[in-house]
């Protein structure tokens, strides 16, 4: 009798239907998953370099806070949706949606006249980017069990690692460039991701082939337009509310209906029960309420921190938006070094607790001796706090997405991720928003304050009165507020890098000591999110992957297999397989 001829596709969906992945089939779908969430993550860094050569050249210096305005609401909203939809219809269609979107959203980008235009088009790009990391969090938690799934998360954080050295490095290089190719440079910024985006679709529609089991379900509709009402006014005032007054009309309508919109979004949640879009059971689960409650905090001090460093990088030491970038190398290296070696603990260990203990400790550590920076420190000085602090970051982001998805049934495991997500981006755009309000708010006050200060030292004086001062028109801002000719503007300080750093010295001391307010205020924030993780309950890490676990939910049970069907009895160890030692056997 003839064998059958081998079948390597049989093989294949076999593996994927019946049994546990093997570490190459892990690693090829890790290789679609980290192109799409390349993409989100290099968009964020190459952006925030180019923003303001982008704004001038489409005269709107004022409203270039509306283009990362509209990306944060609509990636954020959009994240439990994104969650939600693909418990019911499975992960890869969702995933090959966001990439869709995204580099749709970049080409129209491309073709932005306007502000206002650049805007709408940042906020298609968001409705993608809102999928592209949560989902990819989520498929991991689908083909890799909790207790090996540490193992893989440095690949992850190359990808974060890598896109925060290579973004601001490329969007100043672009921006720079009046014209690549016929093409204005700073639009390259986002014509860079359709490359990107066509290889991703086809890596990821090649190798992610994920089972998934059809569900009957409601698609939670009212909950999500509760949720967009609720949160889009917040947002806008927390990016908005500066310059408008948190006190005004705009300010105040904002968060009556934000607030109203929540309300509503609570109600419709608890009428949907388990079709809810965040389901409110989840809340009686301490791990998840712990978990969520310190992503948010988490998120918060951290971004808080990000988005004032490379200020200080840039503005305080006159490094340029590229030199900035490659500063912040040793932060990078920090969160890759810190996260491969707690992930290979956890696995090794089973135990994930003491990680985000740990790294909420750092940062809180971190934050607080970046307060005590000034014009004067030196670099290798930041570079070990940066390098701390990265250290904190990479210790407590992993871990904490980790207790989320092994505390929740397997079933919830896309919503579950999405929620750890969606809070920390919430946490994110908060803090972002708050954070460079004190700076802004304290700015003013110590520059004048500096400045009165300095007009009455001999040196100060002898560098006003040297004639090449007074021809320098970078100085002129400065002679005009000490002269009291004119008010100091500093929306666009870039007059200081070549001012005399006599005369720009006290503004730089009021930029530093605006900036060393907003990081004790981090560590203060990071505190709650120590507490948080300190009562984290430490539940034992599932040996199997989210499939794997909802494979054993369905089966039959044995009765139901007749009556020759006889159980077989394992010893406790071997109850439940670990699928991760299953697929290095085999590999």
């Amino acid at each position: 009798m003839t064998e059958p001829p081998a079948d390597p596709a049989g093989a294949r969906s076999a593996a994927l239907d019946g049994g546990a992945l093997t570490h190459r089939q892990i690693l090829t779908i890790f290789a679609g998953l980290m192109l799409g969430m390349f993409l989100a993550a290099l968009d964020q860094t190459i952006v925030a370099t180019a923003i303001r050569t982008i704004a001038d050249d489409l005269d709107g210096l004022s409203l270039q806070a509306w283009a990362t305005t509209a990306y944060l609401i609509t990636a954020t909203i959009t994240t439990p949706l994104y969650g939600k939809l693909s418990d019911l219809f499975g992960r890869k269609p969702l995933f090959l949606t966001a990439i869709s979107i995204f580099v749709v959203g970049s080409v129209a980008c491309t073709f932005a006249t306007s502000m206002l235009q650049l805007a709408a088009f940042r906020g298609i790009q968001g409705l993608g980017a809102g999928g592209l990391f949560s989902l990819a969090l989520t498929i991991i938690g689908d083909v890799v069990a909790p207790r090996e799934r540490a193992r893989y998360q440095g690949w992850f954080v190359g990808v974060f690692g890598t896109s925060s050295v290579l973004g601001p490095v490329a969007g100043g290089f672009l921006a720079g460039h009046a014209e690549i190719l016929g093409i204005t440079g700073w639009r390259w910024v986002f014509l860079i991701n359709v490359p990107l985006g066509i290889v991703a679709l086809i890596v990821v529609t090649k190798v992610l082939n994920v089972p998934h089991t059809p569900r009957e379900h409601r698609i939670d509709w009212p909950g999500a337009l509760a949720l967009t009402v609720g949160l889009v006014p917040l947002l806008i005032v927390a990016e908005q509310g500066r310059s408008w007054g948190w006190a005004s009309l705009p300010a105040l309508a904002c968060v009556v209906i934000g607030v109203a919109g929540l309300g509503a979004f609570v109600v419709i949640e608890r009428w949907m029960g388990d079709d809810a879009l965040l389901p409110l059971r989840f809340f009686r689960n301490g791990v998840f309420r712990s978990g969520v409650v310190a992503s948010f905090i988490a998120g918060t001090g951290m971004f808080g921190v990000l988005a004032v460093l490379p200020l200080y990088l840039q503005i305080v030491k006159g490094s340029s938006p590229t030199q900035a970038g490659l500063q912040t190398v040793p932060l990078v290296l920090g969160i890759m070094s810190m996260s491969v070696f707690s992930g290979q603990f956890i696995s090794r260990t089973g135990r994930y607790k003491v990680w985000p203990v740990i790294g909420i400790s750092l940062m809180i550590a971190g934050s607080a001796v970046l307060s005590r920076v000034d014009v004067a420190t030196p670099y290798w000085r930041t570079a070990v706090i940066m390098l701390v602090f990265g250290w904190g970051l990479g210790a407590v982001m992993q871990p904490l997405t980790l207790a989320v998805q092994n505390a929740m049934p397997p079933q919830d495991m896309g919503v579950a991720t999405a929620s750890a997500t969606f809070f920390r981006q919430m946490g994110g755009t908060l803090g972002t928003a708050v954070f460079l309000s004190v700076l802004f708010a304290q700015l003013g006050d110590r520059v004048a304050d500096n400045l009165r200060a300095a007009s009455a030292t001999p040196q100060f004086r002898g560098a006003v009165a040297d004639p090449g001062v007074a021809a320098n028109p970078a100085n002129a801002p400065i002679l005009d507020a000490v002269e009291g000719r004119a008010e100091l503007s500093l929306d666009d300080s870039s007059f200081l890098s070549s001012a005399d750093p006599v005369v720009s010295r006290p503004i730089l001391d009021g930029f530093a000591e605006s900036m060393s307010v907003v990081f004790v205020a981090a560590s203060a924030v990071l505190v709650i999110g120590l507490v948080a993780v300190v009562t984290l309950k430490e539940v034992p890490l599932r040996a199997q992957s989210g499939i794997d676990a909802r494979r054993g939910e369905e089966a039959p049970p044995v009765a139901a297999l007749g009556p020759s069907a006889t159980p077989v009895v394992l010893p406790a160890e071997a109850a439940v397989p670990d699928a991760g030692r299953a697929a290095r056997d085999r590999h």
